[in-house]
């Protein structure tokens, strides 16, 4: 975990956060989510025209992960229909670097030394607790619905970083790997919301295509530097440094959405500055 590489990873997070935060504000979440995935394929292809073909061996990590990010995309529109941002994205976000670390060490065959180990749990610690603040907010305590949605989105947010961090590896090229995994993922949305909308779709995608087309762009540049870094550097501490976009969420839900941020916020900011220093530590 360089300098470098944690720039990279807490600029993801931050760009994360924000095209997280336009989906929400857009109301028709199939709208969003056509925009912002429509709009990623158009930047894949782009990008595909520059660099070679990913190598063989990335092939069927990149099928499964296409798969794993539509599930994630579904499951997401879902949250943030039944729930409110300042909660579903830390809850979302919150249950996947734990599972990242233990995977990735049980099946993968990353090893990690006891600063990096510290440094994961400590963050996990401040990210998890943000999300359990705000179930136990009694003003705003999400149904249960709501919360297996998110749950079971941090859960495919785990399952696409470890299929996505070995294959990103056996690609030959990030850009490559990341170019055609928008291809693949991104045509399957739009695909859908032009068969469910037919006629009507252009007319309801036209009032919010600036929006939308940022938050893709925003989507790519965040999923593009994270997939880097998963080169430079094992994927558990990967995972839970970008979770830090948790704590750029809850500042937009409370600047944007007028949710609360109070002091076990701040407490999990400090959690979450400690594991960093104590990964970084371990370079």
């Amino acid at each position: 975990m360089t300098p470098l590489v944690v720039t990279a990873v807490l600029t993801a997070a931050l760009t994360h956060a924000t095209w997280n935060a336009i989906a929400h504000r857009i109301e028709d979440k199939l709208v969003a989510f056509t925009l912002i995935s429509g709009g990623a394929t158009v930047l894949g292809a782009v990008i595909a025209c520059f660099v070679p073909l990913p190598l063989a061996a990335a092939w069927p990590y990149l099928l499964v992960s296409a798969l794993l990010h539509v599930g994630y995309m579904v499951l997401l529109m879902r949250s943030f229909t039944l729930g409110d941002f300042g909660q579903m994205y830390p809850i979302a976000r919150g249950t996947a670097p734990l599972v990242v670390t233990v995977v990735a060490v049980a099946l993968v065959g990353e090893s990690m030394d006891a600063w990096q180990t510290a440094g994961v749990v400590v963050t996990s610690t401040g990210l998890v607790g943000l999300a359990l603040w705000g179930i136990r907010d009694a003003r705003a305590t999400p149904r249960w619905p709501a919360l297996l949605a998110a749950l079971a989105t941090g859960v495919s947010i785990a399952a696409y970083t470890v299929v996505d961090g070995v294959g990103v590896r056996n690609a030959g090229s990030s850009l490559s790997y990341i170019a055609w995994l928008l291809i693949l993922e991104g045509i399957l949305i739009p695909a859908y919301a032009l068969y469910a909308r037919r006629g009507r779709l252009l007319p309801q995608l036209r009032p919010h295509a600036a929006r939308g087309l940022l938050g893709a762009a925003l989507s790519t540049l965040a999923y593009g530097l994270v997939l880097w870094a998963q080169t430079r550097a094992p994927l558990g501490p990967v995972s839970a440094l970008r979770e830090s976009s948790i704590l750029v969420g809850a500042v937009i839900g409370a600047v944007f959405f007028k949710e609360r941020f109070g002091t076990p916020r701040i407490v999990a900011a400090g959690l979450m500055v400690v594991g960093i220093g104590l990964m970084l530590h371990a370079s």
